[in-house]
């Protein structure tokens, strides 16, 4: 078997991607097709009083005008959670739940004109006063999500008090943390073509994380077959989340197309998107901790607040991870949400354990400080060897070894042990970290496998790339276990018309997918009665065979039932701060992360530094506020979100420590995608205490709060 699984493999896709080559959702064309423009509201709650539409529907070119007293035929989907992100079907009533909120959807020939006929609809509300502050909210217990509890308790913590839990405990801390509202900015705007060829046939090109769930979701949406609804989907310009169901926008499109029967093209302006395609909730939790003298953990009490839309309850799971980490007799998580009128929040890379993350690792180092112990050392006197909720040994684990190669690639024991000691000139300078960790995700999917006399393998399976580096590590896993070059290998992904290859989403696509296709190489040797592929191509020929072609699937079994699955690392950051004019820089950073059997060295650091820049964004700049009297973002375009750019982020060193977890998968792989963000916003907390002796507990660390 040729060597290829583990090594440096520059992505496939990437020469279409940098020549333009690769089509899009929006970019596709086809005869005939016209542009849909929404309207969207410009309250934040009420309802609407009268619209009148008809100076936009004389305008020229216009094709028709929906509205809710128009709404084209639309069924509400029985799969609940999993189909869409509002729960409320678009132009549904007449009821605004908050600002940007689809009220409409002008059709014309040309996207200017529909732009200009949206314009035109005069729309009169009945104003209520809007709740957008998560300060002034009512909060009740948050609901279940993915069928686990947000209040879990455990030891003497059942008694209510933390104080008889760490009676005896030599240091306690307790501190509140917030974050911002950070909002989905995906390169590729959320955009769709929706193409009808008959009543009950609809080809739809749209970027989704889950190309076979999007399939079953349109089809009830729509009341016809699932095999009447066809997505294709073969490249997506970044989703993080915000693409793995449909919008109200997607809906109304394809909606719309069957009553006019027109090819149909909707785009959702950057200012749209700030507010009706998904963000990240604000947060406001806080950490008790104590511990004794050794610095073993006693207690451990996180409670979180999060908020959530009328339109959809989504809570944000930040309190999760906790009891993953570190080893506790007592432990009590509570986790609270409160409707305001704003738009869904959904999933954005590591839902929970990122905000989850940032007040837990920002108090274990105000932990380790309090007792004089190197936040490094804490972190490994308390590593648990099971995870506590499910009471389950992990698997493959290689925590304490991300910490310490971390803390010797850093130079960790050079950092000095007193705030603001390190100087840079007239800088002040910061070291800090943090721990990561992510749940190992994985699910079912199907790959089919063809060899042809050409002497190429073709793998095909409706799994897609979002810009991860699937299409790589399909063809490197078909390349090795075939014995054939990468190049030899030809990916088809992104299509509802092959096989179920899951969702991309939970960091969980390559653990699902890459064992199916190893289980389809295995099973077309098989039937080509050959040992690799040469062999099976000579067979092909004498044969006169076209093809041989085989499909196979792969799916968790009992291993959950024996151990809990993670994936774990740490991150060490180093800091400038001018004093004077409260410049924070973030100036050199190491991550060491155990994912287990590391397929694609190239793509998956490329990840795990896509999830730190991220991360620096998180702590240093990204928040959405929303103005108290209309609701509406103050940030709406990207010249007003501020995110990292080239200068602000520093070299980032990426190593992997660990080895395959077969107990996982055949493929002993674990996800990589979300990892790299968590703990990212703590490390650099953490560094600015370091540097400063200031300790902030509320993200972004902006200027004003280093004055």
């Amino acid at each position: 078997m040729n060597q290829i699984i583990g090594t440096s493999v520059s992505r496939k896709d990437g020469r279409v991607k940098v020549t333009g080559e690769a089509t899009y959702g929006a970019e596709h064309q086809i005869p005939g097709l016209v542009h849909g423009y929404l309207v969207t509201a410009t309250i934040a709650n009420g309802r609407i009083h009268n619209i009148d539409t008809k100076e936009a529907e004389d305008n020229p070119g216009v094709i028709a005008v929906f509205t809710h007293r128009n709404q084209p035929k639309i069924f509400q989907p029985s799969n609940g959670f999993f189909g869409l992100y509002e729960s409320r079907l678009p132009l549904a009533d007449d009821l605004i739940h908050y600002a940007g909120q689809i009220v409409g959807l002008v059709v014309a020939n040309t996207l200017e004109r529909a732009r200009d006929a949206a314009h035109l609809v005069k729309v009169q509300y009945q104003t209520e006063q809007p709740q957008v502050e998560a300060q002034k909210a009512t909060y009740q217990k948050a609901p279940s999500l993915f069928g686990e509890d947000f209040e879990f308790q455990e030891g003497t913590f059942e008694t209510g008090d933390f104080s008889i839990a760490s009676s005896d405990a030599a240091a306690k801390t307790e501190a509140t943390y917030t974050t911002e509202i950070e909002i989905h900015a995906p390169m590729e705007p959320h955009a769709l073509v929706a193409h009808w060829e008959n009543q009950d046939s609809v080809t739809v090109y749209e970027p989704t994380q889950w190309v076979k769930g999007s399939q079953r979701t349109y089809a009830e949406l729509l009341g016809i077959p699932v095999e009447g609804v066809r997505i294709i989907s073969p490249y997506i310009g970044g989703a993080f989340g915000s693409k793995a169901f449909p919008w109200p926008h997607g809906i109304l499109c394809v909606a719309a197309a069957r009553e006019i029967q027109r090819p149909l093209k909707v785009v959702v302006s950057r200012r749209q998107m700030t507010a009706n395609t998904g963000h990240r909730s604000q947060t406001e939790q806080t950490m008790r901790l104590a511990a004794n003298k050794d610095g073993k953990l006693k207690a451990i009490e996180h409670t979180a607040k999060t908020c959530t839309s009328p339109v959809k309850n989504f809570p944000e799971p930040c309190t999760g991870i906790t009891p993953v980490l570190y080893a506790t007799p007592n432990m009590r998580l509570k986790q609270e949400i409160a409707v305001l009128n704003v738009g869904a929040p959904t999933f954005m890379r590591a839902p929970g354990e990122n905000p989850g993350m940032f007040a837990l690792e920002s108090a274990m180092d105000e932990l380790a400080w309090e007792l004089n112990i190197d936040p490094v050392e804490l972190r490994l006197r308390n590593e648990t060897k099971e995870h506590q909720r499910k009471k389950l040994p992990f698997s493959a684990k290689h925590f304490a070894e991300c910490l310490k190669t971390g803390a010797e690639k850093f130079g960790w024991s050079q950092r000095q042990m007193q705030p603001r000691s390190q100087k840079q000139g007239d800088l002040l300078v910061g070291w800090g970290m943090a721990s990561s960790a992510f749940p190992a995700l994985r699910s079912s999917a199907e790959a089919q496998v063809r060899l042809l006399p050409d002497g190429t393998a073709h793998v095909l399976t409706s799994a897609n790339d979002m810009g991860t580096g699937a299409y790589t590590v399909v063809a490197m896993t078909a390349a090795e276990t075939l014995g054939l070059p990468v190049a030899k290998v030809k990916v088809e992904l992104g299509d509802s018309v092959l096989p179920n290859g899951g969702m991309a989403g939970g960091s969980q696509m390559t653990a699902t997918l890459t064992p199916a296709v190893l289980a389809a190489c295995q099973k077309v040797l098989e039937t080509a009665n050959a040992q690799n592929a040469p062999e099976a191509f000579a067979n092909l020929r004498e044969s006169g065979r076209a093809a041989y072609e085989a499909t196979a699937s792969s799916a968790p079994s009992e291993e959950s039932k024996k151990f809990a699955f993670n994936s774990w690392g740490a991150h060490f950051c180093e800091v400038t701060v001018d004093e004077e004019i409260a410049r924070l820089r973030v100036t050199r950073w190491v991550s060491v992360i155990n994912i287990g059997r590391v397929l694609n060295s190239k793509t998956a650091a490329s990840q795990i530094r896509g999830a730190v820049i991220m991360g620096i964004g998180q702590a240093l700049m990204e928040e959405c506020h929303f103005d108290p009297n209309t609701g509406y973002p103050v940030v709406y375009d990207l010249a007003t979100y501020h995110y990292p750019a080239h200068a602000d982020i520093p070299r980032i060193e990426v190593n992997f420590v660990g080895e395959p977890d077969f107990n996982f998968n055949p493929m002993g792989v674990r996800g990589v995608g979300e990892i790299g963000i968590t703990g990212v916003s703590a490390a650099v907390s953490n560094a600015v205490y370091h540097a400063t002796g200031k300790r902030i507990r509320s993200l972004p660390i902006t200027p004003d709060k280093l004055l």
